[in-house]
């Protein structure tokens, strides 16, 4: 039987969400307390994409396969009594057969998060402390220039060897609440610090360091040497994915 699971996590302890030798990660933690729910037979999860370290999930998803039939609500009640408490999971429905967690999604969310206040020790792990502040309108404007299909050469780590860097961004907006900056980027895929990457040019448009439309000019570069920095991981979330039919 196969089951899609929406799931949340905090990153911060975690060398990211795909399994990789000796190193703690949110699939490993996952794929051990399924396969103990699973008569101790080994479950593999596919998820809708990864997240690195230290960065957190609101709604992942993943689909895997069991033995047999488990009771829905039962079988939730299960993982999450066996999961630690940085990982829990929210929801688990059954699809069909041909069903995958990767391939089939259309949308993703994600949202990242600056302190242009002061630095809370509190939040350390989950806003990026930038403290300083950023002109807002600016960043707003320059963000538009991501809306749309793209090459986001520029916006990946420099050695990622993917068939096409071309993704669409359907929305990308910007919101204020005191000093917390919230960036949030709808796309129907996203490379490797892709997110992290954008947000790093914003900042530095925001701080004054490069001109509004100069975005245009990383793009059309096609080159990561031209994108500053990358944002770090603390202040990134997948927000959502969503699927054209999760059966």
């Amino acid at each position: 039987m196969k089951y899609l699971m929406t799931f949340s996590y905090d990153g911060t302890s975690y060398n990211g969400y795909q399994k990789q030798p000796n190193k703690n990660t949110v699939q490993d933690v996952l794929e051990d307390v399924l396969t103990r729910i699973n008569s101790n037979n080994e479950v593999s999860i596919v998820a809708s994409g990864r997240t690195d370290s230290g960065v957190h999930a609101i709604n992942q998803k993943a689909h895997f396969v069991l033995d047999k039939e488990v009771e829905l609500s039962k079988l939730k009640d299960s993982i999450n009594k066996m999961l630690p408490a940085s990982i829990y999971v929210k929801n688990i429905k059954i699809v069909n057969d041909d069903f995958h967690a990767r391939f089939n999604s259309k949308r993703k969310t994600y949202t990242y998060k600056i302190n242009t206040g002061e630095y809370n020790p509190l939040e350390a792990n989950y806003v990026y402390q930038y403290n300083k502040k950023l002109d807002i309108d600016k960043m707003r404007e320059a963000i538009k220039y991501f809306i749309g299909e793209h090459d986001f050469t520029s916006f990946t780590k420099a050695s990622e060897d993917k068939e096409t860097y071309i993704r669409t961004i359907y929305e990308a907006s910007i919101s204020e609440d005191h000093s917390i900056i919230s960036i949030t980027f709808t796309g129907n895929g996203f490379l490797r610090y892709m997110v992290r990457n954008i947000v790093g040019v914003l900042i530095e448009i925001g701080s004054n360091k490069i001109k509004v439309n100069d975005v245009q000019d990383i793009l059309e570069k096609k080159d990561r040497r031209e994108a500053g920095i990358t944002a770090p991981s603390s202040g990134l979330y997948l927000m959502d994915v969503e699927y054209e039919n999760e059966n």
